[in-house]
């Protein structure tokens, strides 16, 4: 195990770095650095040995060209545990860097501003700080790199207790560092070649690198036999599955994680109390109320056989009333901003329940990814919010006000059930849910006949439908059923039929100019 002697800190973020270098000084080691860096350290009252005067060999170019020298890379790259290398770096007086503290310009943070020069994003190109890190990382054997700030306090932690760094942690420092490094990497390969040739950024890169972190593996996927593991990505959005925290449980499968998605992002997009219950990917009941409890009872209605082993997504903390109307359904996964102490022991009564907590944000992914032979289909995430200005009413009856706010709610729910959707709803709640059909019309009556099962009554109720009604025939369906307002797309070359139809059924009929498939 090699004895810490010397350190080489250069670092853009300087998040705790002060702290760092204080404790190693404290313990003898000598400091090499540069530049911000060197500045601010020698201004806490550290001494520091600047890169330039340590190689004897000025910084050039702007500072381009600072570490890119023998002396600091025969020092980061000789394995102490080669006779030969450590006789070679003594002729040259070479001595050996046993601590490398780096971190890289913040690329990925300036190409991140639409407003970036290209200049700027070419400057932003760390070269002399990768090439020390795959250094170090390569002869982790022997030196142990820290690339993240939230690593400081472990490494000078064994530091003290041992004066060296042990070989797991420089094992897994490593690691990291090449993690790291792939990233940056990719992150330029992304914004360069997302340039075309007057060096206007396009959406789509021609290449496209991705990264993402395993969180766990799985018992098995979506059957038995086939292997999981789920992964997040290197900064997940605000208020993602990928930042649960589990309260209780067995841990989850694949399908969980599946299901708790659809049941997490649905619910994000209502801003009243809401309960949304899904099953196989697909709300089977939805609700909105003044109080959480209220919610779930019009969610729980809508399919009490289907919300059977579902998954219970809420968006507001989940209290205890709320927490005791659950227990009379059996439930895989529950899901809430926060769980209070109430309901925590509610639920304790039911051991194999997961329970998350997610901090509730209304932000998105910015892509979507869907996985197919041989590659990727890309698109930007559906998070379309429509407004009742946005709608066109085509009908000569319009909407009464106390349909308007069940039609956007009945939309809402549409966008996130499996094409074709059909939705009816009334008052805050869905009477019956169509999802997933080849036909549309089938929809419209697995719907109908969903909400009839459940003892729910359509009269009156309105039908939301994710894209347009290619025939009459799904319109005269959801009206015999009992709706009078209608909700759709519009767009299709019989669109004139089907309007007619509405005036000839005495419906009202809104387009909103927008389509939510979702496959």
């Amino acid at each position: 195990m090699t004895k810490v002697g010397r350190a080489l800190i250069s670092v853009s973020d300087k998040a705790g770095v002060v702290e760092l270098a204080r404790g190693l000084s404290a313990l003898g080691i000598e400091i090499l650095s540069t530049g911000g860096t060197a500045r601010l350290l020698e201004k806490e009252g550290l001494r520091v040995v600047e890169v330039s005067a340590h190689t004897g060999f000025p910084e050039m170019l702007d500072g381009r060209v600072k570490t890119l020298h023998p002396k600091i890379h025969g020092g980061l790259l000789a394995r102490r545990d080669d006779p030969s290398h450590v006789e070679a770096i003594r002729k040259a007086g070479i001595p050996p860097i046993d601590l490398l503290v780096v971190n890289l310009y913040p690329f990925q943070a300036t190409v991140a501003d639409p407003d970036c020069r290209f200049e700027d994003a070419i400057e932003n190109i760390d070269i002399g700080g990768p090439a020390m890190l795959r250094a170090a990382a390569k002869n982790h054997g022997s030196v142990a790199v820290v690339v993240d700030p939230a690593d400081y306090e472990r490494v000078l932690g064994e530091i003290k207790a041992r004066g060296a760094v042990s070989e797991p942690t420089r094992f897994e420092l490593a690691r990291k560092v090449f993690a790291h490094t792939s990233a940056y990497d990719g992150a330029i390969a992304n914004y360069l070649f997302a340039l075309d040739e007057r060096k206007q950024r396009r959406e789509y890169p021609d290449v496209l690198a991705l990264q993402f972190v395993k969180l766990q593996d799985m018992r098995y996927g979506e059957n038995p036999h086939q292997s999981a593991a789920f992964y997040r990505d290197q900064e997940p959005v605000a208020g993602s599955l990928a930042r649960y925290r589990q309260l209780q449980g067995k841990e989850l499968s694949y399908n969980n994680v599946a299901d708790a998605d659809a049941a997490w992002e649905c619910v994000k997009a209502f801003e009243e109390p809401a309960c949304v219950i899904v099953k196989h990917a697909n709300p089977c009941g939805v609700g909105v109320a003044s109080e959480l409890t209220a919610a779930y009872e019009k969610a729980f209605k809508t399919d009490s056989v289907s919300a059977f082993g579902g998954i219970l997504a809420f968006n507001r903390a989940l209290d205890g009333q709320t927490a005791q109307a659950i227990s009379r359904q059996f439930a895989e996964v529950i899901i809430a901003p926060r769980v209070e102490p109430a309901a925590q022991e509610a639920l304790a009564k039911k051991a194999n329940v997961r329970v998350l907590e997610i901090p509730l944000s209304h932000d998105a992914q910015r892509l979507d990814f869907k996985r197919v032979g041989g590659g990727i289909l890309v698109q930007t995430t559906d998070r379309h919010a429509l407004l009742r200005k946005d709608c066109k009413v085509v009908t000569k009856k319009a909407p009464t006000e106390a349909q308007w706010p069940d039609l956007l709610f009945a939309w809402k729910v549409a966008q996130h059930v499996k094409s074709n959707a059909i939705v009816y709803c009334r008052h805050g709640a869905t009477l019956g849910v169509g999802a997933g059909q080849m036909s549309r019309v089938d929809s419209t009556r697995i719907a109908a006949m969903k909400a009839k099962s459940a003892g729910l009554s359509l009269v009156d109720s309105v039908v939301a439908s994710d894209a347009f009604f290619p025939f009459r025939d799904g319109l005269d369906v959801v009206v015999e059923a009992g709706a009078s307002a209608v909700i759709q797309p519009g767009g299709s070359v019989r669109d004139s039929e089907v309007i007619a139809a509405a005036d000839e059924r005495g419906v009202a009929m809104v387009f909103t100019g927008v389509r939510h498939f979702r496959h």
